[in-house]
Parts: structure tokens; sequence; C-alpha cells
């Protein structure tokens, strides 16, 4: 219904600093595992790597293909559809991701392509990224956007990880002159032990107040996994569950914002070539 479609256009630009969607950040796709650790992210090395910091992907063994769906604040218009693959080779891995954000009167699209290897302990890469704004009786932005960055083991229960968004800083629109944010990431990831990960990390973005995060994911069992986690600025917490059968990973999500209600993240992995 368009008038659902004009709420939920209010909300991204006069709450800005709750969900900031009008910046084209905090909507791109994470994978519900991340959003189960509060998008604690930056030290992960996964297929979702190719959203979350591609520096992540080298050390990604097997090629995956994954899709996910979140639905926010029960508004099909705050809905984001994405999909992607990982190819892993000799030589490093490539990989590919596409998603689509909001409805008839708003909407965000992005494509990207990446490329990560694994140099000594750090896994390093770089990814470009076609991202365009659509909004209803206003046209069209686009702009190419660039994002570095890495993955290091400092020693086999300590990880580190950083990653900067946008550095060349991009601009949406050449005849406003509005620049798309340049956001810097690092974080430290904790393993104790094999079914236990406590990540920390820092989010900046250049006209923002930092934001804080912290996940927790604990294997249940063989292959069953519970995580949550909390942000602040704006305050969240996120609490999800994974699964991992043989060649699938099933992972869910749920976050809750105190002012504005819940979202729900789904997402699934498929791995062609399991090492």
């Amino acid at each position: 219904m368009k008038w659902l479609g004009y709420i939920s256009l209010i909300i991204l630009l006069a709450r800005g600093h709750l969900v900031t969607a009008q910046s084209g950040v905090e909507v791109l796709p994470r994978g519900a595992r991340s959003m189960g650790l509060a998008n604690a992210n930056v030290t992960l090395a996964d297929a979702w790597s190719v959203f979350n910091n591609i520096g992540g992907i080298g050390s990604v063994e097997e090629s995956e293909f994954f899709a996910g769906y979140d639905h926010r604040l029960g508004l099909n218009e705050l809905t984001t559809l994405a999909a992607g693959a990982v190819f892993n080779g000799a030589s490093g891995a490539w990989g590919i991701g596409l998603s689509n954000y909001g409805g008839d009167l708003f909407n965000q699209q992005t494509i990207g392509v990446g490329y990560g290897n694994q140099l000594g302990i750090a896994s390093l890469g770089i990814k470009i990224n076609y991202f365009q704004t659509n909004i209803e009786g206003f046209g069209r932005g686009a702009a190419p956007i660039v994002e570095v960055g890495g993955v290091a083991e400092l020693t086999p229960w300590l990880f580190f990880g950083a990653h900067m968004y946008n550095g060349t800083r991009s601009k949406l629109s050449q005849v406003t002159g509005e620049y798309l944010p340049m956001i810097v990431r690092s974080g430290l990831s904790f393993r104790p032990t094999e079914g236990l990960m406590i990540n920390l990390e820092a989010e900046k973005e250049v006209y923002l107040a930092p934001q804080l995060k912290v996940g927790v994911e604990y294997s249940l069992r063989e292959r069953l996994y519970a995580r949550t986690g909390i942000n602040t600025h704006p305050q969240q917490v996120f609490f999800g569950i994974g699964f991992s059968p043989k060649r699938y990973r099933f992972d869910y999500a749920m976050s809750q914002n105190h002012q504005l209600g819940f979202t729900h993240h789904v997402s699934f992995n498929y791995l062609w070539n399991e090492p």
C-alpha cells in the first residue's frame, strides 16, 4: 500500500539517527549469523564477508553460494534481499554480492565484486561496488564505492579485523554534492575454546558518534549455535541461532530497537565443494 511507503520514508529520514538507512550502509545485508552477533562481524571469515569485511574471504576454504532476507519493523518497504557467491581458488578467492532494499517509493541497490587472499597470518581484500538510490519524484543517484579490509590471526585464540567503507569519499549526487558515508571499523575476536567466540568491535562514521558492538556465539552442540549481542548508538539487542548440517548453513536472528520494534533476519549458505 502506497501510504505505508510514505510512512517508511518518513521514518527513514526523520529518525535517521536510529535507522540510518538513508546512508545506504545499515540496510546493506549482513547475514543472520552477523545479525545474531550484533553485527560485530569484522573478524569473521565466511561467505558473508563479501558484504561485511572483504578481507575475510581470503580465509574461506570452500566455494559457497548464499542468500538472505531481512524484514524490518513489520514493513515490506523496509525489506532487504541479498544473494552472492564466493569462488575459492589456488590464487585467492573472488566474491560477488547483490542486494536490493526498499519499495516502489524509495529503494537502494548495490552490486559488488571483490578479491581476497591469505598472506601469512593475514587475509586481505578489496572490493568495488556500484551503489544507487532511487526516490520517486526525485530521481536516481549512483556512485562507485571502494572497500578494503583484512583479518589477522594473532594467536590461535585471538583475531584482529579492520575494514574501511568508501575511503575514496564517493558522492551520491554530483549535483547536490552529497557524500556517501565513510565508515571505519576494527575489532577483536576472542576464541578461548572451539565452541565459544566473543567479538568486540568499534565502528565510526565520519559525522556520527562511534558505535560499540559486542557479540557472543556459543556452540550448544555439534553444528548448532546460539548467538546474542548488543549495540550502542542506537541501543539494540540481538539474538540468533544457527544450524549447519553437512554442506548447508541455516541462520536466523532477531534484533530489537526499544523505540522502533523488531527486525527479523534469515540467511542460507550452500557449500558446493566442501573441503
